[in-house]
């Protein structure tokens, strides 16, 4: 639950890089043949000439400056504005409910009175409203112990990991990676194997610049292996280790089985997002024009946007880039600005554009996010 350490909140991931890489005394080329990067990349990502908006590169670098990949984004980031301040502070009040002693003897919340806190949560989540999921989850999470305690059954266990999975990915997009794992050992205490567990545990270990795991993780699913998001996580997975046809094989299955249009959505921004991540912009381009936004929930639609904007970037769309930037900034503002791949290409457009609106476009956005 510590900061990271002290540099400006603006400072790409490059900057980061080279700072580090400085600190472990290693060479450039040194760093290359630990990371199994060229050393060109290195060279690009440090002095700004490039930006980093894959998870792989990202992993095998802070792998082999034996960091944890948030000391190279900078997570968890300075409060910026109230909303964002309230947020932050949730996940303290929430480590504290953890690990001080909760009274459980009050009596249980009233059956309807739980499912509905858990609703709105969940509600908040697939809006991608940040705040308000935070401002409900710690008395969440005290009337979820407290039920459990004193009114144990199916739908209350159900309840139960529901809520320590939303605390879990709430935490897990701020930054605070060590407490998110906690609650998500909660889940699984309860013996849970529900794909929306396994789904959350895998983000983490995405994050966590672990898609190894992450694949195993999945292949013990075992018997949640139809849970359909499994499916394009373990495909994210297999492009971040570099495995990019057995993710474009993975997808494939996906879309053939696709029938309702919310789900030819979803696999279609997955396909997208995925194309991103094994380096292949034109083909991510491609399948992020052909979603149906309006199948998406906003948390959803938040993550294409930024894949689009990036893939745009890439071709020298910088027009189209900086548009999807600020409609996924407009849609849900919080959980767009938590982003570090958006947060990435902000500072990297930034410093390739003139004046102009599409100048001042980004001075809006860098100055919301507190990049200026």
């Amino acid at each position: 639950m510590s900061g990271q350490d002290e540099l400006p909140a603006g400072i790409p991931i490059g900057g980061r890089l080279a700072l580090w890489r400085t600190r472990r005394g290693l060479t450039r080329s040194e760093l290359a043949d630990r990371a199994g990067i060229p050393a060109v990349h290195i060279e690009q990502w440090e002095s700004g000439a490039d930006w980093v908006d894959r998870h792989g590169p990202l992993a095998a670098l802070a792998a082999a400056l034996r960091l944890d990949p948030g000391l190279l984004t900078g997570q968890p980031y300075p409060a910026v504005g109230s909303k964002h301040a309230s947020v932050r502070a949730v996940a303290f009040q929430l480590r504290r409910q953890l690990f001080q002693r909760q009274a459980t003897d009050d009596g249980p919340e009233p059956d309807g009175d739980f499912a509905h806190r858990v609703r709105v949560a969940v509600t908040a989540e697939e809006a991608g409203d940040e705040y308000l999921l935070a401002r409900g989850l710690p008395g969440l999470i005290r009337a979820a112990d407290r039920t459990a305690a004193n009114a144990p059954g199916s739908r209350t266990d159900d309840l139960w990991v529901r809520a320590q999975v939303l605390a879990a990915g709430l935490l897990r997009r701020l930054g605070y990676r060590d407490l998110a794992g906690i609650f998500l050992h909660r889940a699984r205490s309860a013996g849970a194997e529900a794909g929306l567990v396994v789904a959350e545990e895998i983000r983490l270990l995405i994050d966590l610049g672990l898609p190894e795991p992450a694949l195993a993780r999945a292949d013990r699913a075992g018997d949640v292996g139809s849970y359909a998001e499994l499916t394009t996580l373990t495909a994210f997975a297999e492009a971040m280790a570099g495995r990019s046809l057995r993710a474009a094989q993975l997808l494939s299955e996906a879309a053939r089985r696709a029938e309702d249009e919310r789900s030819i959505a979803t696999t279609t921004a997955a396909r997208a997002v995925v194309a991103l991540e094994y380096g292949a912009p034109e083909e991510a381009a491609e399948h992020a024009r052909a979603v149906d936004l309006s199948a998406l929930r906003p948390s959803e639609r938040v993550h294409l946007l930024r894949a689009a904007s990036a893939a745009a970037a890439r071709l020298g769309d910088i027009g189209s880039a900086i548009a999807a930037l600020a409609e996924a900034d407009a849609a849900t503002p919080l959980r767009f600005r938590l982003d570090p791949f958006a947060r990435e290409l902000v500072v990297a457009l930034s410093t390739r554009t003139g004046g102009g609106d599409r100048h001042d476009a980004l001075r809006v956005l860098t100055e919301r996010i507190g990049l200026s």
